[in-house]
């Protein structure tokens, strides 16, 4: 879990470059107490990287650690004015900001995700891995620790540091080395103050390659049979005309037992039959169409038989040919000369055009 005690640092930098060189100053507050207590301000002053002189409110003055940085330091300690300012800084910048940072950021935490998976070391003369990745948390302090069938887990384990996400919030990634065993537990456990107790996250084996084959076709039958039986159900009871029949029935039943419902339908022989007959008659009945003639030479295949005419006639109207009283067959094949054949079909012709 995360220290009682807190210590954190404040920076303000201020840069400058020419040249090549760089120099920068650092102002750093530290502070260990969540009442802000002891607070400390340290300024410093780098070039390239050396830090020559340093300003500390507990010591209360200047002091320089290279030849530049001492006479610097001799400088501003002999100007009243420029200590002064210095001195005050600490209330200024660290008590204001400190307080305000601490207020709204430092005393909020963020719960953390976990994920517990499996990995297998490249090479494969490893045995089996086990990662814990924890994932956004705030504040920086975690534990994350394992337990195999209960019991504390205290080798094989390799622990990374925490990386920040540079969103202030932070990750970290534990591995544990193992050889699987059948009905054997290990757990992740993870410690941090935005939970009120140890989260505690299970390894779940994954299902062997056959048994989830064996799982997915069995899953297949299953579903293929409903599907199946719902076809030969839906198929009987739509061929099945007995529940219609049925409702038929009790329909005129109850339509006979009504005299108003039997006076309605009773003149409409007369209304509908009667009109719509004659109606038809009329206009269809007594109606014909001429008929439209083709006269075609056809030869057999195999050429072991005599040509033959054919006489096609379309799209003519009442269905029954006769000729001079006598009903003439509208297939006719004749094998004579073709003069017969001819004078059959203008016979035809002119006994259908004349209808």
């Amino acid at each position: 879990m995360a220290s009682p005690f807190l210590c954190f640092t404040l920076l303000f930098l201020t840069l400058c470059t020419a040249d090549g060189y760089e120099h920068y100053t650092s102002t750093r507050c530290l502070f260990n107490s969540t009442e802000l207590k002891d607070m400390e301000l340290i300024r410093s002053y780098y070039y390239n990287k050396l830090e020559y002189v340093r300003f500390s409110s507990s010591v209360g003055k200047f002091v320089g650690y290279t030849e530049f940085g001492v006479k610097n330091a001799e400088y501003w300690n002999n100007d009243y004015g420029q200590l002064a300012q210095m001195r005050a800084e600490k209330k200024r910048s660290c008590q204001y900001y400190c307080r305000l940072w601490y207020t709204n950021v430092l005393t909020k935490s963020v719960k953390p995700s976990v994920r517990l998976h499996s990995t297998t070391p490249p090479g494969g003369h490893h045995p089996a891995m086990l990662v814990c990745s924890v994932y956004n948390f705030y504040p920086k302090q975690i534990k994350v620790s394992w337990l195999r069938d209960g019991q504390e887990v205290t080798s094989d384990i390799t622990s990374t540091e925490e990386y920040a996400n540079a969103d202030w919030l932070y990750q970290v990634h534990s591995k544990l080395e193992y050889l699987p065993r059948s009905g054997q537990k290990i757990s992740c456990v993870v410690e941090h103050a935005s939970l009120k107790e140890p989260l505690i996250i299970d390894w779940v084996p994954p299902m062997p390659e056959t048994e989830r084959l064996v799982i997915v076709g069995a899953v297949g039958m299953i579903l293929g049979l409903i599907i199946f039986l719902a076809g030969v159900i839906y198929t009987r009871k739509s061929g099945d005309p007995s529940s219609s029949h049925r409702f038929s029935e009790k329909h005129a039943e109850s339509w006979n037992k009504d005299p108003a419902a039997l006076s309605l339908w009773r003149p409409q022989k007369e209304m509908v039959h009667k009109s719509g007959s004659e109606l038809c008659y009329t206009n269809v009945l007594s109606k014909s169409v001429m008929p439209s003639v083709r006269l075609q030479a056809m030869t057999p295949p195999g050429g072991h038989h005599l040509p033959l005419l054919l006489c096609s006639v379309y799209d003519f109207y009442h269905k029954q040919v006769k000729k001079k009283g006598q009903e003439v067959a509208t297939d006719v094949t004749n094998s004579g000369g073709t003069a017969g054949a001819d004078g059959l079909c203008q016979a035809l012709v002119d006994h259908l055009a004349s209808r």
